[in-house]
């Protein structure tokens, strides 16, 4: 009988130790299933071409210039994973002009024709945990891409075959209809083994700075806050935003006498505070726009006292036509008046926004070409025509208006009107992965655009063209259908 027993007691404890196992086995497959089902690669690219006839883009041209034909591409690859509390993102581009190399191999090229590089690289770390009420709280890390609201004083800059980065390190909130977000950024040329003097100034052959308005120089700190709400109504948001910049002193020298701008310790600190709202008055009406105010320094060190409002009504006309008219003032200086290392400067200044979207597809303002510096009045209407469900039309009409006095180089004043814009392109999804856009832009310009104040063209063609087309493909490579 005791035999029996112990017997009987043998087989319980196996099959206990069985299904101890059976659970762990089970805990595990759930554990790793889990994580499984939470991690997810993903990889996409772009393919961009983009063709342009230019006959008096950004600036006027005199009237004997030939017109400019390229092809420009983008050409981007795009890999993420998200695992358990953390993401992580690259994307690598290739941004040239077609023929700008050699078809074999090419020995000869300088670095500052390689178009390949780093857009992207970041990591966002989940600060909170699956069991926290908090919808999202984490920090991203890297070079990364920093865009807000309708993109007028932040934005990516799309449209700009390289389109723009920020080095930074971003806190970001989200609960219950809340955004808050906080950033910095330092920059620096390379490795130091003392002190913290930046450079700013891009070689004269790498292209664009990171800011607008012909800035010519990068920040050497930023730091920003902003916060947002999504009521029932629609959104509002506000931005504080502090970029600074190296301080430097002109040095001269030589005979004949040479300037040398030599940058020393310190810090010229530029700040921008406002707001952004985007309110549904009704089903059919919307009005968006803002208001900002920057105050400090400018990046040569001037006073800073400048606004920016704005102000765009889109009104839906039976069931595919949206129309709507708006205004944008940015303040200036007035032209009539000398300007000294002391004057305080009222020239807004949109930061790191997207002009191609809002002053002209022509981009006569705040990109790359300086227009002066008594800023600009733009009176506008819109109109998007949805003709089907893949296939939308627009049409812009812009009149331009300097925001300040201009001189006319002797004394007195010159109109401040300075050119009407038409925009009119078209845009067609042939699949959800391949799109083809076209436009064609009109300007009638004034001969105070194309005076010494403004552009400095001489013997200006005053009716400058503008036309593109552009092949956009965003394959998904992990997209099994």
């Amino acid at each position: 009988m005791q035999k029996i027993t112990t017997k009987i007691q043998k087989i319980k404890a196996l099959k206990k130790r069985k299904n101890s196992k059976s659970i762990l086995l089970g805990l595990a497959i759930t554990f790793f299933s889990y994580n499984a089902a939470n991690a997810q690669l993903t990889a996409s690219g772009q393919f961009r071409p983009r063709t342009e006839f230019r006959d008096g883009y950004s600036t006027l041209q005199s009237k004997d210039a030939e017109t400019a034909v390229f092809t420009s591409q983008r050409t981007r690859l795009n890999v993420g994973f998200t695992g358990y509390r953390f993401k992580f993102f690259v994307a690598v581009q290739d941004v040239r002009v077609w023929g700008q190399d050699a078809s074999t191999i090419n020995r000869v090229t300088t670095a500052e024709n390689n178009g390949i590089q780093l857009h992207e690289a970041w990591g966002e770390i989940m600060l909170n945990d699956t069991v926290s009420s908090i919808q999202n709280l984490s920090l991203k890390i890297g070079r990364q891409e920093i865009s807000y609201d309708d993109q007028k004083v932040i934005g990516a800059l799309d449209w700009l075959q390289q389109a723009r980065y920020h080095d930074a390190i971003v806190l970001k909130y989200f609960n219950k209809g809340w955004t808050a977000d906080f950033g910095a950024a330092f920059n620096q040329n390379k490795e130091l083994l003392a002190g913290t003097i930046y450079n700013g100034v891009p070689a004269a052959t790498s292209g664009y700075t990171a800011g607008t308005n012909g800035l010519g120089t990068n920040y050497k700190s930023l730091e920003y806050a902003y916060i947002a709400k999504k009521f029932f109504f629609g959104d509002i948001s506000f931005l504080f935003l502090s970029d600074n910049f190296n301080k430097y002193t002109n040095v001269t020298a030589g005979t004949p006498p040479v300037v040398t701008k030599v940058n020393e310790q310190g810090i010229w600190t530029r700040n921008t505070t406002g707001f952004y709202y985007n309110v549904n008055a009704t089903r059919k009406l919307k009005f968006e726009g803002s208001l900002y105010h920057q105050f400090g320094h400018d990046k040569n060190g001037r006073s800073l006292s400048s606004n920016l409002a704005s102000i765009t009504t889109t009104l839906q006309v039976g069931r595919k036509l949206f129309v709507g008219p708006g205004i944008d003032y940015l303040s200036g200086n007035d032209g009539t008046k000398a300007v000294t290392a002391t004057s305080e400067n009222n020239l807004f200044d949109p930061l790191y926004g997207t002009p191609h979207k809002f002053w002209g597809t022509m981009d006569y303002f705040y990109a790359s070409s300086g227009f002066g510096a008594q800023g600009l009045l733009n009176y506008f209407l819109k109109a998007k025509y949805n003709l089907k469900d893949n296939l939308t039309l627009f049409a812009d009409l812009h009149g331009f208006e300097s925001a300040n006095s201009l001189s006319n180089g002797a004394g007195g004043k010159q109109t401040s009107y300075l050119g009407t814009e038409l925009d009119l392109k078209m845009s067609y999804n042939m699949t959800k992965m391949i799109n083809i856009e076209a436009g064609y832009s009109y300007m009638q310009a004034t001969k105070s655009m194309a005076s010494a104040q403004v552009k400095n063209v001489a013997n200006a063609n005053l009716t400058p063209q503008w036309a593109y087309v552009m092949v956009n493909i965003k394959p998904n490579f992990l997209n099994k259908k």
